[in-house]
């Protein structure tokens, strides 16, 4: 083994990206990265084989004392240290009272149990540093962008000033990623899970019949939106903190590409093999600079459960999976009335050079929900609707 190799430290496991992270490390040669410490405060969704990986159960809004007594026996020699962990709300005037203290303690005890070993420290923020979840901002964010006014709200801004102020006395060096929408795989429930609930949508809809109306309003119907891919989230982390130039940087995260939902809704929908038409009648215009939807798919999934439980006993699927649909998290992601575009150009200047196709990531992503169980598989969809059609044409052929 080589003296060189990293020591990983991973939390959130469970979560989209600290997943998409440790499936990132996983694949890297051990004499690169020696040992994988990861945690969750609930216990692990998804088993991993690399005998690299050594899981610990940690609360960070446990006490101090309590969470550094976890870490010492196994993170005592963790050289780069990833924070994914994310407590979520509807409500964004009370994610600062728990994802503040939560950083907070992950810093102060990794610094201190790590405290010969520490090289890196990589705190994943995201879109919301910029306000983009309030209302217009100036577009494309930049990374140059000062803070805005947020009256003592956004929780981003006191976990970074935390983290400049400790690091300031230390050799480690830190990094902050800021992704937008992100797509990809969770083992289990996730706060905010885009992909998900509008598969859930979509199959309900093609099972019940139900025009697949646009939830959002016609401007976000029309605009120009972007996407950030968890293993590429990953990509970025791992190249940041492993590149000197990049040291003591904040960078963006996209994929690299744009697309426009007046499409894309349509495209994700015939992987489902839904037909969606155009939606035009739109009850929802998009002209003010507060959130706008046709209906709620809030309201909507209330008493769709048992359509799914149907479903998933006819094609496959997990019936707990419907619980997973962040429907609250689905209206405000569509339902702004201005686009939330971010800007890449900064690490690709220092030499980032990873493009992901949107669509790519999407269907990338579904598959992985089916090998999972979550879904049921796409062939199986395609079969199903090609039985349908071949009895449907012999019925009208006597």
């Amino acid at each position: 083994m080589s003296s060189n190799a990293k020591v990983a430290f991973v939390t959130g496991a469970n979560g989209i990206s600290g997943n998409a992270l440790v499936e990132h490390l996983i694949r890297t040669p051990k004499t690169e990265w020696s040992k994988i410490v990861i945690s969750s405060r609930s216990p692990l969704k998804y088993h991993w084989q690399d005998p690299r990986v050594h899981f610990v159960a940690v609360d960070f809004l446990a006490s101090l004392e309590t969470i550094i007594a976890q870490l010492a026996p196994v993170c005592a020699n963790v050289t780069h240290a990833f924070f994914t962990s994310y407590v979520h709300s509807d409500d964004f005037t009370q994610l600062r009272d728990t994802n503040v203290p939560l950083f907070q303690n992950f810093l102060t005890a990794i610094d201190l149990v790590a405290r010969h070993t520490l090289q890196g420290v990589c705190l994943q923020t995201g879109g919301k540093h910029y306000g983009v979840h309030l209302g217009p901002v100036k577009q494309p964010c930049d990374e140059r962008h000062p803070r805005y006014d947020d009256k003592g709200l956004n929780f981003y801004y006191p976990q970074e000033d935390f983290l400049f102020s400790l690091q300031k006395d230390r050799a480690w060096t830190y990094n902050i990623i800021r992704p937008n929408a992100i797509i990809g795989f969770t083992p289990g429930g996730n706060g905010m899970s885009q992909a998900l609930t509008l598969a859930l949508y979509f199959l309900i809809c093609r099972e019940t019949g139900e025009f697949p109306r646009f939830p959002g309003n016609k401007y976000f119907y029309n605009c120009v939106d972007d996407s950030s891919y968890a293993p590429s989230i990953a990509d970025l982390s791992v190249w940041a903190m492993t590149t000197p130039q990049a040291a003591n940087h904040a960078f963006n995260h996209a994929n690299g590409d744009t697309f426009v939902w007046r499409y894309f809704f349509e495209r994700i929908g015939e992987y489902f093999t839904l037909e969606v038409p155009e939606t035009t009648d739109f009850a929802a215009i998009g002209e003010s600079d507060q959130r706008e939807n046709q209906f709620r798919m809030s309201d909507w999934a209330k008493d769709k459960k048992p359509v799914w439980e149907a479903i998933c006993k006819k094609y496959g699927g997990d019936p707990n999976a419907f619980d997973w649909g962040t429907w609250g998290f689905f209206d405000w992601s569509i339902g702004k009335c201005w686009p939330t575009l971010s800007s890449i150009s900064k690490a690709r200047g220092m030499g980032w050079s990873r493009y992901d196709d949107t669509y790519e990531t999407w269907i990338e992503t579904y598959r992985a929900f089916e090998n999972a169980g979550v879904l049921p598989a796409n062939t199986v969809l395609r079969e199903m609707r090609q039985r349908g059609e071949k009895a449907y044409k012999n019925g009208h052929s006597r």
